[in-house]
């Protein structure tokens, strides 16, 4: 069966820093000890003429910036030294700006350094790179220096009066001599970014169709918004390791930010180009992903203006050729590059423009689209999208006798969609529990039931997982061996069947599946808890409301003996913290007294010992009173805390 949506497309990626870097440093040469900690500036050996559109970066600059780089990061935060230092590094930055921001590991360098800049040498560095503009922004270094520059606005944009410094031009660096007075005022912030704005609606069929330009046009867009999307804060913190789970792109909240009015204004200018060529956006792949863009922030922050652009997706592809199957918009659904924009489409419409567009469009045709490679994605998302009991019911009525051949046909995440839908609307559980049962053969005789859970976490039916012989269609399912399923070691969780489980724990009534889980070995729960998709399952066990306290209590005490082995492992350390965070004094106790057991052994593990820095593991052993007294006072506050938010 298949693992869900499909890879989203790969956002720019940055520019290796490798390759060359080892002969740049070694053409540097390495600084005698006892160098000075700011590092000199390099000679400028190029002539006049190789100001060019082609910028070469020596390497005695490279081995500068990278020195200066450094020396940047290990200095203190704030004061006098590291302001000058800031000043004199940026200085050199503006005269070499645009051979920085088009050499791969240069790029990198300028990236960095920009989020060390106050407002104004930013606003001179971009000014610097202004009039190559085009040049940057499209190309595969220079994008990522753009990129960067406009996620630095939500920072610079709140200091007003530095903006205000920054337009005044101060007198002291005309008298050392600066160029500024030949160059005339200095642009602000503001005037910038609508500069280049006004750059891209020029042109702007042409920056959006372009692979690198059309990363800066989307940048752009959040920062005219004043709406940072989730993808893009991730770029601005760093990568992130694959083993932090991501919430689901309908469910990432934008974070919002200050913005002058004009932005807006400027804003409303480039909708208005995607209206006019609507076509473009939708077939064109490159260009579509802006329009993407487009519809997630304006869905936050205009929804007038997203139901505008939607209108003018769905009028478009309604008036092409129709398919045989009926509705022309089917044809589209199939399509690689418009399907993930009628994706977006489906997940901003409000719920009666969804309600229309079902019975318009989708209705009689799900369980065709399910079957399909491509259309079972935007089906996943018009099930996201489900949010009342009207629109649920038909969508239901028609996929639910299919589930079995779904998850055949290798798209489990329609399934789990669907399930979902159900959890979010709260109407059809128990339907589709039973659905879920039969499609993994443990629904006859009743004795499987009890084993739906690793089922569920593996995305297997019931022979497969024990090895059985394929029964035949008119033969009695045998009956679950108990001493079978103890024995064998839990199969491989995968995500889709981990959001699976953590739907059905959200149910109103989880009773089957915690059952399952309950009826888990120590060995096979503590498996689960190691899990990097499996942990999750853990969590929803802690967090969900309709699983009682008595009954994960139950659940949890399987995992007595088992919480060294929970404490040294990276995903089982943080299953413990929280059912540390969430046990009652008694129960801190029994764990604390089964880890201080092994004290050294934790102490001597990468994850035991933050778990036992967290248990306070060493007050446990030597100062049993004190600790017991502190970690009461603890529970009273968390009892009193959540009196508050029952309330």
């Amino acid at each position: 069966m298949g693992l869900g949506p499909r890879s989203p497309h790969r956002p720019g990626r940055r520019c290796p820093a490798g390759g060359r870097r080892g002969r740049g440093a070694a053409g540097s040469g390495a600084a005698p000890p006892g160098r000075e900690r700011q590092p000199r500036p390099p000679p400028d050996r190029r002539p006049e003429s190789a100001v060019d559109a082609h910028p070469h970066l020596s390497p005695e600059a490279l081995g500068y910036f990278r020195r200066a780089l450094s020396a940047l990061k290990e200095a203190p935060e704030s004061g006098e030294e590291r302001e000058l230092m800031v000043q004199n590094v940026l200085k050199e930055v503006k005269g070499q700006a645009l051979a920085l921001a088009t050499n791969r590991t240069g790029s990198e360098m300028l990236q960095e350094l920009l989020g060390f800049s106050p407002l104004k040498p930013f606003c001179r560095i971009w000014a610097a790179l202004h009039p190559n503009l085009r040049f940057v922004a499209c190309h595969r270094c220079g994008v990522h220096v753009m990129q960067s520059a406009l996620l630095q606005l939500p920072r610079l944009l709140g200091r007003q009066e530095e903006e205000e410094e920054a337009a005044a031009a101060p007198r002291e660096e005309e008298e050392q001599g600066d160029d500024h007075g030949k160059d005339g005022p200095a642009e602000t912030l503001e005037d910038l970014v609508l500069a280049l704005a006004t750059e891209v609606s020029g042109d702007f069929l042409f920056y959006c169709g372009d692979t690198h330009g059309s990363f800066v046009v989307r940048t752009l867009l959040q920062v005219l918004a004043g709406t940072l999307l989730e993808s893009e804060r991730g770029r601005a913190r760093g990568s992130q390791s694959s083993d932090v789970p991501r919430a689901p792109a309908w469910e990432r909240k934008p974070t919002d930010f200050e913005v002058p009015e004009s932005f807006s204004n400027r804003l409303q200018d480039l909708i208005a180009c995607f209206l006019t060529d609507i076509a473009v956006f939708i077939t064109d792949k490159i260009s579509s992903f802006c329009l993407q863009v487009a519809l997630q922030i304006l869905h936050h922050r205009w929804p007038q203006l997203c139901a505008d652009l939607c209108s003018a997706v769905i009028g478009y592809l309604s008036t092409r050729q129709a398919s045989a199957d009926g509705s022309p918009l089917l044809l589209f659904l199939r399509d690689q590059t418009s399907s993930r924009l009628l994706e977006q489409v489906l997940l901003v419409l409000e719920p009666p423009r969804l309600q229309n567009l079902f019975e318009d469009h989708f209705k009689g045709q799900l369980q065709a689209l399910a079957a399909h490679p491509i259309a079972n994605f935007p089906l996943q998302r018009l099930l996201d999208a489900v949010t009342t009991p009207e629109l649920l019911t038909p969508v239901f009525e028609e996929l639910s006798p299919a589930l079995e051949a779904v998850l055949a046909q290798g798209h489990p995440g329609v399934v789990i969609a669907l399930v979902g839908a159900c959890r979010r609307v709260r109407a059809h559980q128990a339907q589709v529990l039973q659905l879920l049962l039969k499609a993994f053969h443990c629904a006859d005789p009743s004795s499987r039931q009890v084993a739906c859970a690793p089922l569920f976490a593996t995305l297997m039916t019931y022979e497969v997982y024990y090895g059985l012989a394929a029964e035949e269609e008119d033969a009695v399912p045998a009956e679950h061996q108990v001493e079978v399923a103890e024995a064998k070691p839990l199969g491989e969780v995968t995500v889709l069947g981990s959001l699976l489980l953590q739907h059905l724990l959200h149910f109103s009534n989880p009773g089957l599946v915690l059952q399952s889980l309950s009826a888990l070995t120590g060995p096979q729960l503590l498996a689960l808890a190691q899990s990097p998709a499996g942990s999750h399952v853990l969590d929803a066990v802690l967090t969900s409301p309709s699983v009682t306290r008595k009954r994960r209590r139950r659940l949890l005490q399987i995992l007595k003996g088992q919480y060294v082995a929970l404490a040294c492992s990276r995903h089982g350390s943080r299953v413990l913290d929280a059912i540390w965070g969430a046990a009652a004094l008694g129960a801190r106790k029994e764990i604390a007294a089964e880890l201080g057991e092994r004290n050294q052994e934790l102490l001597r593990d990468p994850f035991g010992h933050h778990v036992a820095r967290n248990v306070a593991l060493t007050a446990f052993l030597k100062r049993r009173g004190a600790w017991e007294q502190q970690q009461g006072a603890v529970a009273k506050r968390r009892r009193v805390l959540s009196s508050i938010l029952e309330d």
